[in-house]
């Protein structure tokens, strides 16, 4: 098992590594200029000058590729301060360091994407088991019936109603904010408990029928039949047999969902006016500040292949057989 994690983590850090080369390339070497773009408009030929030159632009891409990846695991030295490891550089719009912004965003996106990973885990995944134990009844029609309905809403369409019925019409809730768990514990549940649902309530519909899906092949599998065959109850075969099997495409589309929504949670976050890392790419594009659109992406594709490493994880509990492959 732990040949298996290695071999994984060590795949991931090469893969970061080209990650990381290709958007330096992607950004730093293109056509456009790099520091015309942090001097602004109005810029003198000298203060664009001194801009290459903190910025390093005036050695070699070589030399420079050089700082720019060791600066993420050593830091680099600006003009506004030193940038500590890991250091994604310094926001051309704000001035501020790019990976203390992230971090000031970054518990938004985690509470956002683990609450609505527990919430459609425990209910889409739930909801779907009960339809396929009990297949056929007038349970599985109902949670069938509303997992199609529910999977044809969207975000931005279903985030509107439940805010002009739940906020605006009634004023049963407050507008979502999110609030800091260490300060107030109850204003952060409340204040971000209708994102969370919104958002969940999308992934819960889809959590369904794959669960429902995945268990009805299980229990036709040639060993959970002998078990029934051998008079142990369907109860006891569905727990102690059939369910881990039907983890394992559950297990692949929730490390998919997951690492896209740490990656940042776009459309959610715009929807609700909530300042995290989906709200902080989209500044970063418009303003055109690619320090922080490039510490964007790193973030993005370390959370991606950490929670893929994860799942691989997941993959040789639920099946022995994976770390042999």
């Amino acid at each position: 098992m732990l040949q298996f994690i290695i071999r994984r983590t060590v795949g991931a850090f090469v893969t970061l590594f080209l990650i990381g080369a290709a958007t330096f390339f992607l950004f730093v070497a293109a056509p456009s200029d790099y520091a015309s773009l942090a001097c602004g408009k109005d810029c003198s030929p000298q203060r664009l000058a001194d801009i290459r030159e903190a910025l390093g632009l005036n050695l070699p891409l070589a030399q420079q590729f050089w700082h720019f990846m060791t600066g993420i695991v050593t830091g680099r030295d600006f003009p506004t301060g030193h940038c500590s490891a890991p250091c994604l550089g310094v926001s051309f719009y704000s001035g501020d360091m790019v990976w203390s912004t992230i971090m000031d965003r970054f518990p938004l996106t985690l509470t956002l994407t683990a609450g609505g990973a527990i919430v459609f885990l425990l209910v889409g995944v739930g909801a779907g088991m009960i339809a396929a134990y009990r297949r056929g009844t007038m349970v599985d029609k109902v949670a069938t019936g509303a997992s199609m309905v529910l999977s044809s809403f969207q975000i931005y369409f279903l985030g509107p109603v439940v805010l002009t019925i739940l906020v605006y019409s009634t004023g049963w809730m407050e507008d979502p904010k999110y609030v800091p768990f260490t300060q107030d514990p109850v204003g952060w549940f409340v204040g971000m408990s209708i994102p969370v649902c919104v958002m969940a309530t999308i992934f819960t519909a889809q959590y369904t029928r794959m669960a429902r899906s995945s268990m009805i092949e299980q229990l036709a599998e040639d060993h959970v039949r002998t078990a029934r065959a051998k008079g142990m109850s369907r109860r006891y075969v569905f727990l102690r047999y059939a369910w881990r099997g039907s983890l394992i495409p559950i297990v692949t589309v929730l490390g998919i969902d997951v690492s896209s929504m740490l990656g940042g949670a776009v459309v959610t976050e715009l929807t609700f006016s909530l300042q995290g890392i989906g709200r902080l790419a989209v500044d970063g594009a418009v303003n055109k500040d690619l320090p922080l659109t490039m510490g964007v992406m790193l973030f993005g594709a370390f959370f991606i292949l950490l929670i893929n490493i994860l799942t691989d994880i997941t993959y040789a509990w639920i099946d022995p057989r994976i770390r042999l492959s």
